[in-house]
């Protein structure tokens, strides 16, 4: 029962966030709920538990898709075009390391994943909106 109410007060936490949040902080944590969905992908990965791998890689991708599909080609130019790029080899070889269960694909995944929050979240406060 006080897992419950914890998980439920999780989920209305989250919830006041997402609604007050900035998009620059919405894209953060994103990016941040990425990362965490790879890293749990990559310890199912290693530990073979082939459900969970799938799970959490899935979420990734969702997860990818929604930064994909956020990108502004019109105002981001060569920026939102590369990350465009990254993204789409991201998911591709997502779908690789699920298939080969190859953990270490999953790391290399997260490292880009990495590079692009530390960036977005150095970018400077007055080009956040």
């Amino acid at each position: 029962m006080i897992a419950n109410a914890l998980k439920q007060y999780k989920s209305v936490d989250l919830q006041a966030t997402v609604q007050t949040a900035s998009p620059h902080k919405l894209i953060s944590m994103l990016l941040a709920g990425a990362l965490e969905a790879y890293a749990k992908g990559k310890g199912a990965a290693e530990r073979k538990d082939f459900e969970a791998r799938a799970n959490h890689l899935n979420k990734a991708m969702e997860i990818v898709l929604g930064l994909k599909s956020c990108l502004d080609m019109d105002q981001g130019g060569e920026v939102s075009e590369n990350l465009d790029r990254l993204y789409d080899y991201i998911l591709m070889n997502t779908l690789t390391a699920s298939r080969n269960n190859d953990a270490e694909l999953i790391q290399e995944l997260i490292g880009l994943l990495l590079e692009v929050k530390e960036g977005w979240d150095e970018m400077p406060l007055e080009f956040r909106q």
